[in-house]
């Protein structure tokens, strides 16, 4: 029987009473996880050694926060208002682990961190695990974890609940744990007004929780995921990935402006295919007759559609519904997709799949506050199309139900993204050589490992060729690097913003000249230097006779033309920004690029000093900057004047 709480301090009690002295308590990542429930538990627990507290969970967002009344926090603060709202409850041992000031009885266990949010915190970092989502359950279940809170929405005419944006993990650790021989651990729900509701598997049946918070309002805003701008090597790189998808197959993506500029290349391909082609002409006209194109890929609208299959539902997964990419719907019976498999679906089963079929499945969504809007407002129609299901069931193939996902992920095409790349085909994508993380594994290299066990699946893990260290270019496709998250024995597809890299089953010899060909012309040859020391490359291979110039300069001058006539817009699926903050937001990011070390500090301010002032004034207004007083406004104005002339289109 579930018992209804009506205030925190009851939940906390209710928890108290009933666990251990150790509190070992799992709770869902991202915008699942209730954050409200988890601060009051924090209050009563931090000055209480008596009771130790493990907490295992992961990405536990954080708004950004800039000190100060430098550029960064002249522009984040009203943005940061506005858009999460000033009542956002952040989570209190997250404000402890970056100042490494939670107690020793409390502490925190993270498979996956806020990208790049806790490089400096020793607790995090200590206390980080890194598992393969799919681990994640049996690895609860070894913890001995004891309780389980969740935010779930209520339905408001059955008054059911669901576990909406998480059912990646909870019904697996229960089972897992049980399995162990413990307990059922005890479940805590509390009721979020704002959450959107989902049925399906994400709805639980009557008793799954055992108690059910519903604090007083106001209720805070879910999380919202601050949509990025993307560059033209985002575009680039998202176009040629769009050209590898086939028509009726199953499509994972991840987040980020990779996959934005991804989503937007694949609904661009649907619904104004002759603009599509001409882009990719312009980047390069030899594309379609790519072998990786020509044998995975093609360039037509599709015809059929695509079923999503993704352990994060996000925003780019909306555009493709919206653009009818979309569509292609699967059912859970085994015989019945044998049949529409092999061209032999009665009328009957054609209409039991459009009835009872889905088109959409994930384990958990995030995005913007325009994303949960339109989840909240689906039709009705629309909204059963959508499943929210196990991680086991979205990560992995073996186990019940095998048969049927190979059949349901025909033709599928697994897009991710990573750091960098060694020349030899392992993936960096979740720490540093130092053994510090920046994110964490995730479902990263389930999904790489699935694409080699599925026929005719493939993975393609994007990276940008080149990034900017302290207004320095710095090659992301090196020779080594001292962390590798998948490893090269598992390397397949590559997409740079100069093009694609098929290694699968390739020789070092071909993977390397395959890498080179996509990497940033200023460090092909050092690249190939290393190969040729190394034993890996004949004395005489030469860069020049295998592929033209790689440069930003000429990438953008392909793309120019797209860009002016808003075919590549900035923020292609909508922007949390204005008008105003958009020009600011590049002309900031420009600024970060080139001040990274004193050099570049002093380099950019010498600039910005020779400049003079600029004439934005509503931008100069939106920073409080139109009327600089003392000489710390004068230079940050100066300087800001600088980056927005540089980043004007």
């Amino acid at each position: 029987m579930t018992i209804s709480l009506d205030s925190l301090d009851h939940a906390v009690d209710f928890i108290l009473q009933r666990t251990p002295d150790t509190l070992r308590m799992g709770a869902p990542l991202g915008i699942g996880k209730p954050h409200r429930l988890l601060n009051a538990l924090y209050a009563r627990l931090q000055d209480d050694p008596s009771r130790q507290w493990r907490l295992y969970t992961a990405l536990s967002l954080d708004p950004p926060c800039a000190d100060g009344d430098g550029l960064e926090a002249r522009f984040l603060a009203p943005f940061v208002s506005r858009h999460f709202g000033d009542d956002f409850p952040r989570l209190a041992y997250v404000q402890a682990m970056q100042r490494d000031a939670l107690p020793a009885h409390v502490r925190v266990e993270e498979f996956y961190l806020q990208s790049g949010a806790l490089l400096q915190s020793r607790q995090a970092q200590s206390g980080y695990a890194s598992l393969n989502y799919t681990h994640v359950a049996a690895a609860l279940a070894d913890r001995q974890v004891n309780v389980i809170v969740q935010k779930a929405a209520r339905d408001g005419r059955s008054g059911r609940l669901s576990l909406s944006c998480n059912n990646d993990l909870t019904r697996d650790a229960v089972d897992a744990i049980v399995a162990g021989g413990l307990p059922r651990p005890l479940m805590v729900a509390e009721v979020d007004p704002r959450l959107p509701w989902l049925g399906g598997d994400a709805a639980v049946e009557d008793g799954f929780f055992d108690a059910v918070v519903a604090p007083p309002g106001p209720y805070p805003a879910p999380f919202g995921l601050p949509r990025q701008p993307v560059s033209d090597a985002d575009y680039a790189i998202g176009l040629y990935a769009s050209a590898l998808v086939r028509d009726g197959g199953t499509l994972q993506i991840g987040i980020g402006a990779l996959a934005d500029a991804l989503c937007h290349a694949l609904a661009l391909r649907h619904t104004d295919n002759a603009a599509y082609r001409r882009v990719l002409a312009a980047l390069d006209p030899r594309l379609e007759r790519h072998p990786a194109v020509r044998g995975n890929g093609g360039l037509g609208p599709f015809a059929i559609g695509l079923y999503g299959c993704s352990e994060m539902i996000s925003e780019g997964f909306r555009r493709l519904v919206q653009a009818g990419v979309i569509r292609r719907k699967v059912i859970d019976d085994a015989a019945l997709m044998r049949r529409i498999d092999g061209g032999s679906a009665s009328p009957g089963d054609q209409a039991r799949l459009e009835r009872e079929g889905e088109y959409l499945h994930g384990a958990f969504y995030l995005g913007s506050p325009d994303f949960y809007r339109w989840l909240s407002d689906l039709p009705p129609e629309q909204c059963r199309g959508i499943g929210m299901r196990r991680i086991s069931e979205i990560n992995r193939l073996h186990g019940d139900g095998g048969d049927l996902r190979r059949m349901q992920r025909r033709d599928a095409r697994f897009f991710n993204s990573c750091m960098m790349a060694t020349a030899l085909g392992a993936a960096v994508s979740d720490g540093l050589e130092d053994g510090r993380v920046v994110s964490g594994v995730g479902g990263q290299y389930n999904f790489v490992a699935m694409a080699h066990a599925l026929d005719g699946a493939r993975s393609a893990l994007m990276l940008r060729a080149v990034r900017e260290d302290g207004g320095e270019p710095q090659s992301n496709i090196r020779w080594n690097y001292g962390h590798a998250t998948i490893p090269r024995h598992l390397r397949d597809l590559y997409v740079s913003e100069y093009g694609i890299a098929d290694l699968r089953g390739a020789s070092d010899a071909d993977c390397i000249a395959a890498m080179a060909a996509i990497a940033d012309a200023r460090f092909q040859a050092g690249l190939l230097d290393q190969a040729r020391a190394a034993r890996k490359l004949a004395g005489d291979f030469s860069a020049a006779a295998h592929w033209p110039e790689n440069t930003p300069q000429r990438l953008s001058a392909l793309l120019a033309p797209f860009r002016r006539d808003g075919t590549l817009p900035d923020y292609p699926l909508g922007s949390d920004f204005t008008a105003v903050e958009q020009r600011l937001a590049g002309a900031l990011g420009w600024l970060k690029s080139r001040t990274g070390d004193r050099a570049g500090k002093l380099r950019t301010l010498i600039a910005a000093l020779a400049a003079g002032r600029h004439d934005d004034a509503e931008a100069l207004r939106r920073m409080g900057l139109e009327n600089p007083s003392g000489i710390g406004e004068r230079l940050q104005a100066r300087l800001l004047g600088m980056a927005l002339r540089r980043t004007r289109r």
